[in-house]
């Protein structure tokens, strides 16, 4: 398989204040969707233009169409050692399953995976949160409904590949065990809220959260990353 070639990455930086510059080390790596457009430099462009504050995650992933990236292209957008805020997990999760509240976002390395997510279906057409219509061959269609969704927007092999990648060279630098489980990836899970080494999606510390789905073709990826 295909090692990461970091030189590749693209540097889109955050400006200041966009993200916390203390080293934290780090356990975990989460993977989301960003329930948005194709373009990587887009969605960091737009971190940079809000009024927020330090919420953004140091990877993005670019699907195709974007005009200004190409499929499967990595962005950074600040060092995996320093952090923002990308989980948004409230106290009271942590309380109601008897666990002491951490700074999982400091300890947590966020990775985004440009995709609209959850799709409609109304009238024959496909269409995203935001009334977008999206291709049926962008399509998947699961065989069980995930969170009140049965279609969703289709991650690309190359997003696939590349996330792959990813995480196994962030696992190599450091040392965060890639041990796929179903329960922890797509449920909310004791393991993620408690800090634990490992990897994980934003399902797996909010019941609220989609991302990411449960695609067959990243299922076989997660599954391949120890094999």
């Amino acid at each position: 398989m295909s090692v990461l070639d970091i030189s590749k990455i693209k540097q889109v930086p955050l400006n200041k204040g966009e993200f916390l510059t203390t080293i934290v080390k780090k356990v975990q790596a989460t993977v989301h969707h960003t329930a948005g457009g194709p373009s990587g430099v887009n969605t960091i462009g737009g971190w940079n233009k809000d009024k927020r504050g330090p919420i953004a995650t140091p990877f993005t992933i670019s699907g195709p169409g974007a005009k200004n990236s190409y499929d499967g292209e990595i962005i950074q957008a600040f060092s995996s050692k320093c952090w923002a805020y990308h989980l948004g997990v409230k106290t009271e999760v942590f309380k109601a399953r008897g666990l002491k509240w951490k700074n999982l976002d400091a300890l947590s390395i966020g990775i985004e995976v440009c995709n609209w997510g959850g799709l409609d279906y109304e009238n024959g057409k496909f269409l995203n949160y935001v009334d977008g219509i999206v291709d049926p061959k962008d399509v998947v269609t699961l065989d069980q409904p995930f969170k009140g969704y049965t279609h969703f927007h289709r991650y690309s092999d190359a997003q696939i590949e590349s996330l792959r990648q990813l995480l196994v060279y962030l696992s190599n630098t450091y040392a965060i065990d890639l041990t796929y489980s179903y329960d922890q990836m797509f449920k909310v899970s004791d393991k993620a809220l408690k800090g634990d080494n490992g990897l994980f999606t934003h399902n797996s510390y909010r019941k609220d959260k989609i991302d990411v789905y449960p695609c067959p073709r990243m299922i076989a990826m997660f599954e391949s990353l120890t094999k």
